[in-house]
């Protein structure tokens, strides 16, 4: 079952592991979760942007095609 949650969400979250990270505010004990967190919401984020990639690409290739229509 995929999480619904925003890129914006999944961002905010990881920086916040990752401040804690560097912070060395994470106990030894919870280390393994945050790490396990920080990997699912890696994915969304990429998840999310390669589909952004693929729509944008989808958009500007329509354009393209329209632009070459109104040419011939």
């Amino acid at each position: 079952m995929k999480e619904k949650i925003s890129y914006t969400e999944a961002f905010t979250e990881l920086e916040a592991i990752v401040g804690e990270l560097e912070q060395g505010e994470i106990s030894v004990d919870e280390l393994s979760e945050k790490i396990k967190r920080a990997s699912v919401l890696i994915k969304i984020c990429k998840d999310k942007l390669t589909t952004t990639e693929e729509d944008v690409d989808k958009i500007l290739e329509e354009l393209h095609e329209k632009e070459q229509n109104e040419e011939s």
